[in-house]
């Protein structure tokens, strides 16, 4: 199994990208490999123009066409996530996401802003063809918040979504394998008919 954890922050170090990691350390508690992409490390003339002969963008697109599930973090910015996501995520095929498993999270200023995941960010991955959008998880900055001596600092309230959103997606991982091992198991099952 490979989990892709995708910022798409503009900013280092960010409360998306900390909550992002967050996941990621549980996920690999749990016995998960994960491999990540920050999208601002990617080269920006090479995302704003689509250069698709790009060997650092040839090489995302390899890291999410071989994750089976991907975990997208995003700040919300104006009611929106952020547009160096959009940026990245247009550069993908149209089927970019098929057969994924997504989790989308986000932070952002304040409760208001909670529906951008489900009204903006969802229908772009479904969009890109994936299997299965997860339940987003929300965050306002109060919620996430970094301290030099302690650490990250997260609200019970998300740590207890957090907890939940990684259930849901490794329980969504193992149901995924299942019927794919069914599938092909069906598949190779069949007897070609001998012909003379």
């Amino acid at each position: 199994m490979s989990i892709l954890l995708l910022s798409g922050s503009p900013s280092t170090p960010s409360r998306s990208g900390r909550l992002l990691h967050h996941i990621g350390e549980r996920l690999n508690e749990r016995g998960e490999r994960t491999v990540s992409i920050h999208v601002r490390d990617l080269p920006a003339q090479a995302l704003m123009h689509a250069d698709f002969s790009d060997p650092e963008l040839q090489a995302a697109q390899q890291l999410i066409k071989q994750a089976d599930a991907i975990v997208i973090a995003t700040p919300i910015y104006k009611a929106a996530y952020s547009g160096l996501l959009k940026t990245f995520l247009d550069v993908l095929p149209q089927e970019g996401l098929a057969g994924k498993i997504v989790l989308p999270l986000a932070v952002g200023g304040g409760q208001s802003h909670m529906l951008a995941l489900d009204y903006g960010l969802r229908p772009i991955l479904q969009a890109l063809g994936a299997h299965h959008v997860l339940q987003s998880i929300y965050a306002t900055e109060a919620q996430v918040v970094w301290n030099e001596t302690t650490g990250l600092q997260i609200a019970s309230e998300i740590e207890k979504r957090v907890a939940q959103g990684v259930d849901t997606l490794l329980d969504s991982l193992q149901c995924h394998y299942a019927q794919q091992g069914r599938i092909a198991q069906e598949e190779s099952s069949r007897v070609e008919p001998l012909t003379v």
